[in-house]
């Protein structure tokens, strides 16, 4: 008991207030930084900004699963900005996962991130002009887990208690289920006002403009069309070095539109100011209007280091048909992208193979295990195939004719070992055809058109071995809906990717997030293998270690064959209209829309 005393002490007495807390090794930027490197502090802070996203909306509150996936783009939102909602601390783009000050001024945490204190800025403020405190923080965590969508509902499963420590800090005591990565998401999760939040109606949808922290006011909702939003005049936050450089119109609006294609028309007569592009022929052909030729619209290209987004069509496993791996492995081989690529996109694409494709650190394409990865998946012999741990393996290249006869040969051959045969030009077992359903809609990294041309190539290939798919493309409500609650056979989604994975993929991947509604467990995965890795990558204290845990993971997604794998870009492309600028080098992590700026005043 005395020695254990005396550990905890010198431990204790070793931890000391830091400016920034990074997941491996120490923070780039030191304490007496002025400002992120990819963000100007010194550009113009009037103009204004419309932004242009498909879909709708009916509630700005998105932190509940009732409208996690229809809330208003801007009140907590990665793209664009967390314009309404701040968290403790907040992430730089430049550096893998580094968190610096924001809400919070200093962390302080022990060696073994057993506990973690933050001390508030002194001047953080609501925007009714009440301050930010230690019990706005408890009560966050109190009312996201009784009431909270996933991941912020589950948080205080690894908390053993929150304390508040002093008139400006509150200090989270962790349990045994936390690991080295926790307080950096205790540091990302939003904080909610105790004095301006209606707890007992806080599960609805509400339209009612909130109460936050952040630098801008919602100025106006038409619901479903549009939400616009001013600049806080009396924001605290504006001259602290992780937002130096940030927010930098005095009003952003978000106009909604029902598809692509209305949106696309929209820009071009210059409702809103920047388009993303997806689309490598579009990107080619479509931007030959009067706005493009005479300069009024600029066409980018953004070099990034992060790794490729997954986009593909997911097996839902809570589904029988897709129980067996055998039967999701044949399936995934019948998509052509020899063919999809040269004939829908003249061969612009490159396949994706790999969840963290891109990365040489991250990515297990190509690569042998090394020892630290085998040593992680020994005891999960049968977790991945050979091909996959020696480095051989790679989606199935097709003579690109739609119909290559020796990929299918071995398609059937492979639905033969789980029991399938053709029988009256049908593929069936014990008399049940194998069908399904693909069920479309707006996900990032793709236009619906690009969607649906590919569900429908691989309808066409799949019908040739008798695999009867149906192709149902549905509204964006209606899709966000079916998709949170596991109403599909497979669907159309797409997960980003970063050079520090971590707690997010227990979201994606972890057994726990199998069942529970809103979580992006698309694939309905629950793998003991899986689980491991991803503890092991989030346990890692150096990043070689982080890595082959990275590896291993990607290892037994690969092996698991719960995706059909699609497309990626090795580059962004924007377009955006001539009065929009941005800093002249991006992060690592690709072009930051909330550090560009417009030079159109109002």
């Amino acid at each position: 008991m005395i020695a254990a005393a005396l550990a905890f002490a010198a431990t204790a007495a070793r931890a000391e207030p830091m400016h920034g807390i990074a997941m491996h090794g120490e923070p780039a930027l030191p304490a007496g930084y002025t400002h992120f490197p990819y963000a100007n502090p010194d550009a113009p802070q009037d103009g204004s900004v419309t932004y242009g996203v498909v879909g709708t909306f009916d509630s700005l509150n998105p932190f509940v699963l009732k409208s996690m996936r229809t809330t208003a783009r801007g009140i907590w939102d990665p793209e664009f900005g967390n314009l309404v909602f701040e968290s403790l601390m907040v992430r730089s783009r430049d550096e893998p996962f580094t968190m610096y000050g924001l809400l919070a001024e200093t962390i302080e945490t022990d060696d073994e991130r057993t506990w973690v204190e933050f001390t508030l800025n002194a001047d953080a403020r609501w925007s009714d002009g009440v301050p930010v405190t230690p019990e706005d923080v408890i009560f966050t965590y109190e009312i996201l887990t009784e009431k909270g969508r996933p991941p912020f509902n589950r948080r205080m499963a690894r908390i053993e208690r929150i304390e508040k420590t002093g008139e400006r800090s509150v200090k989270f005591y962790l349990n045994d289920q936390a690991d080295r990565e926790f307080p950096l998401l205790l540091a990302l999760t939003p904080v909610l006002p105790a004095h301006a939040t209606d707890v007992d109606n806080f599960e609805g949808a509400t339209l009612d403009p909130p109460v936050g922290s952040g630098p801008y006011l919602v100025e106006s909702v038409e619901p479903g069309a549009r939400i616009a939003y001013r600049r806080n005049p009396d924001y605290w936050g504006r001259n602290i070095p992780a937002k130096r450089g940030f927010d930098n119109y005095e009003q952003i609006t978000v106009e909604y539109f029902r598809d692509t294609t209305a949106r696309f028309e929209a820009f071009k007569k210059g409702v809103f100011d920047i388009y993303p592009e997806s689309d490598p022929i579009k990107w080619e052909t479509a931007y030959d209007f009067p706005a493009v030729t005479d300069g009024r619209i600029v066409k980018q290209t953004f070099g990034t280091g992060r790794p490729q987004r997954m986009l593909g069509f997911f097996f839902n496993t809570r589904r029988e048909v897709f129980a067996d791996a055998r039967v999701r492995e044949s399936l995934a081989m019948l998509f052509d992208f020899e063919w999809v690529n040269a004939n829908l996109f003249s061969g612009r694409y490159t396949r994706t193979g790999s969840f963290w494709q891109n990365s040489d650190e991250l990515s297990a394409l190509g690569r042998p295990a090394d020892e630290r990865e085998q040593a992680l998946l020994a005891p999960f012999a049968d977790a991945v195939q050979p091909s996959v741990m020696d480095g051989s393996y790679a989606p199935v290249v097709t003579d690109g004719s739609g119909r290559d006869r020796a990929v299918l040969r071995r398609v059937v051959q492979k639905l033969g070992e789980a029991g399938y045969a053709i029988e009256d030009g049908r593929m069936v077992r014990d008399g049940e055809p194998l069908s399904f359903e693909i069920l479309l809609g707006t996900v990032p990294g793709a236009s619906q058109n690009e969607i649906e041309r590919m569900a429908l190539s691989y309808q066409t290939t799949a019908g040739l071995i008798g695999v009867d798919i149906a192709v149902r493309g549905v509204d964006d409500a209606q899709f966000q809906q079916r998709r949170q609650t596991w109403d599909y056979d497979m669907v159309a989604g797409s997960l980003s990717a970063s050079l520090s994975p971590g707690g997010e993929q227990v979201w994606r991947w972890g057994s726990e997030s199998r069942d529970p509604e809103g979580t992006f467990n698309y694939a309905g995965a629950a793998d003991p293998a899986i689980d491991a890795m991803i503890a092991a990558m989030v346990d890692a204290r150096e990043r070689e270690d982080f890595a082959a845990a990275v590896r291993a993971l990607d290892r037994v997604l690969i092996s698991g064959h719960y995706v059909v794998p699609l497309y990626h870009l090795g580059e962004d492309w924007v377009a955006h209209w001539s009065h929009i600028e941005h800093p002249p080098e991006p992060p690592l992590y690709g072009y930051q829309l909330p550090v560009w700026w417009s030079t159109r005043t109002e």
